[in-house]
């Protein structure tokens, strides 16, 4: 049996798709929310959420995130969205949804759907799985670029590290040997060295480099 929460903002609408998923027998309807709270509350008890793009994208991906965070084992399928919009499909898929029902889906579709991400087998269209397998690959080339990023900074000196510190908050030779009482020939011996090992030309780029890296350390905790 498949335990099925309607998400959806339209009271009338949540009436209707319980009406039509209550005659299947092998679906139980365990009911529908209307507020994104409401929703929190009981999609720990449903095997797929049926969640609409009722509210404002940042609201509904936020609501998919957390679903997706807090009930790994609930299936989300997303209802509502037009059918030729392969970017917004795409936005929620990476937030954590399973699969998606376009505005025009009949009766039947939905069924299928439903059963198919139940059974883990999200169904997509050929030029949506062809952008997620090139989105998938762009984010292993993100990750692989930031992983050797990360390799380049390790082998910095802690010295180097300071002074890098200071490149990317702007400050000037002089200025970086006030602040670390070193000289300023120090200070670009330090600077050669860094940009010579992070294997960029300038310090503006040095500094793009290691602020990358810090974001995807953050992104990461």
């Amino acid at each position: 049996m498949i335990k099925i929460l309607i998400v959806n903002q339209a009271r009338l609408i949540c009436s209707v798709l319980t009406a039509v998923l209550r005659e299947e027998p092998d679906i139980r309807v365990i009911g529908y929310a209307t507020t994104q709270e409401t929703a929190r509350k009981k999609a720990p008890q449903a095997d797929v959420v049926l969640l609409d793009t009722g509210w404002s994208d940042s609201e509904t991906l936020e609501l998919t995130q957390w679903i997706a965070r807090t009930q790994p084992q609930t299936h989300i399928l997303i209802t509502g969205i037009e059918k030729h919009a392969p970017e917004k499909i795409l936005m929620y898929v990476e937030a954590g949804a399973d699969g998606y029902v376009p505005k025009e889906v009949s009766v039947e579709d939905l069924l299928e759907n439903i059963r198919a991400v139940q059974a883990d087998k999200a169904l997509f269209p050929p030029e949506m799985v062809a952008k997620l397998i090139a989105r998938v690959n762009e984010l292993a080339d993100m990750c692989a670029d930031q992983e050797q990023i990360a390799n380049v900074l390790r082998g910095l000196t802690p010295r180097e590290r300071d002074v890098l510190d200071l490149v990317t908050d702007g400050l000037s030779n002089q200025e970086i040997g006030e602040k670390l009482h070193i000289e300023v020939g120090t200070v670009k011996n330090h600077v050669h060295k860094i940009l010579r090992k992070l294997d960029v030309t300038n310090r503006d780029e040095a500094a793009e480099m290691y602020m990358r890296a810090q974001a995807a350390t953050l992104d990461d905790e």
